[in-house]
């Protein structure tokens, strides 16, 4: 038996289930899964992974912890807040089962590491909030020919599946397609509840340790949707796309490709410098406010619960969902300085007001986020 006295007690109750026992547990002891960031889902999943005895859990991430990942991500503490996510993962996993091997690879997944990085491990969870990096974590697992257990995360929602495993399909059977920079947002511009991570990371962590001990029915050619504020589930079948560029008999993606400019984010960052001029900085505004020049229009797009939050004095609230509605009600001889959270919604509030004949309209770069840290440190920061 491959199992210390120390280890039998430890993992007994997996042991007195048949479904597991001593054979299943000796194959978490030999397995290896590689976790994609370790964050809001990577948390709860490489912990129960790690109290399951998997015998090697590797951590991708090169981010540090802030102040604002405490409300979900439960790897790291208060005492952790600017240290490495990693360094602080790994003394928490280290702390929750000493037996097992840590492995962390502290640099973004690219391609020209991700075939390397993930070739050493048996299953790979992705953790990703970003389509770049799901894109590139999908192409990769089925060139390794890897299962890649997905999950995602966005406000009450949330989505778990298992691709390219057993015949199955990929990531991009379900999405051949990402969707147009912007038209998603993050949860830094949505948000997310605190707890959704932790039941979207520990199915995840179910169905890899099913994987790994070879029980059950695993949700390959199932997406399994999460809806928190009904609390219900809901399950779609999903099919292999015999067209798929992947995992097709004859596909045409062969090797990793630059995900960024397929995703858009290089067109996009083209684009955003090209309206340069378009933007102000928080210095500026402070000091456009401050002299007695012709007044502005300062216009807040975020929503109604945002403004309640923090909002730069003598705003006018119109929201971006809102605003074809309200338009009528500005001045397009009028300058006016638009702003949101980071800087994507005003930037789409911009173009709009362009398309409706607003010649003097800039953006606040960085959000009302940019003023709160450099013009008023007062001002809460969310």
């Amino acid at each position: 038996m491959l199992l210390s006295n120390e280890e039998v007690l430890r993992y007994s109750r997996h042991l007195i289930m048949p479904e597991v026992g001593v054979p299943g547990q000796e194959r978490l002891k030999q397995s290896s899964v590689l976790i994609i960031g370790a964050g809001g889902l990577g948390s709860p999943c490489s912990m129960y992974l790690a109290a399951a005895g998997v015998g090697k859990l590797g951590l991708v991430d090169f981010d540090v912890v802030d102040l604002t990942n405490l409300q979900r991500q439960i790897l790291h503490s208060t005492a952790d807040v600017t240290r490495s996510k990693l360094e602080s993962a790994r003394e928490t996993l280290e702390g929750l089962n000493g037996q097992i091997e840590i492995v962390t690879h502290e640099a973004p997944l690219s391609s020209s590491n991700a075939l390397e990085i993930l070739a050493d491990y048996d299953l790979v969870i992705d953790g990703t909030d970003n389509f770049p990096t799901r894109y590139l974590v999908n192409d990769a697992c089925v060139l390794l020919g890897k299962p890649n257990v997905y999950g995602s995360i966005f406000r009450f929602d949330g989505q778990v599946s298992v691709f390219n495993h057993d015949d199955g399909p990929c990531y991009r059977c379900l999405y051949p397609e990402p969707p147009p920079p912007g038209m998603v947002p993050s949860c830094a511009e949505g948000g997310v509840l605190g707890i959704l991570p932790g039941v979207i990371g520990t199915l995840q962590a179910t169905e890899a340790i099913k994987l790994l001990v070879g029980i059950g029915d695993s949700l390959a050619g199932r997406l399994l949707l999460f809806d928190a504020l009904a609390l219900k589930f809901r399950e779609l079948k999903l099919r292999k796309d015999p067209d798929c560029p992947v995992c097709s008999e004859n596909p045409t993606v062969t090797e990793l490709i630059d995900y960024a400019q397929f995703c858009g984010v290089v067109a996009d960052a083209e684009e955003a410098c090209a309206l340069g001029p378009n933007n102000i900085l928080a210095t500026d505004l402070s000091e456009r406010l401050g002299a007695n020049e012709e007044p502005l229009v300062l216009l807040d797009v975020r929503e109604p619960h945002e403004a309640m939050i923090c909002q730069i004095a003598g705003s006018k609230l119109m929201p971006l969902s809102q605003l074809p509605q309200l338009v009528n009600q500005l001045n397009s001889e009028d300058e006016h300085v638009v702003y949101c959270h980071h800087g994507v919604r005003s930037m789409d509030a911009l173009r709009f007001l362009r398309t409706c004949g607003f010649g003097k309209v800039r953006n606040l770069a960085g959000g009302i986020t940019a003023w709160a840290t450099i013009v008023d440190p007062e001002m809460p920061v969310y």
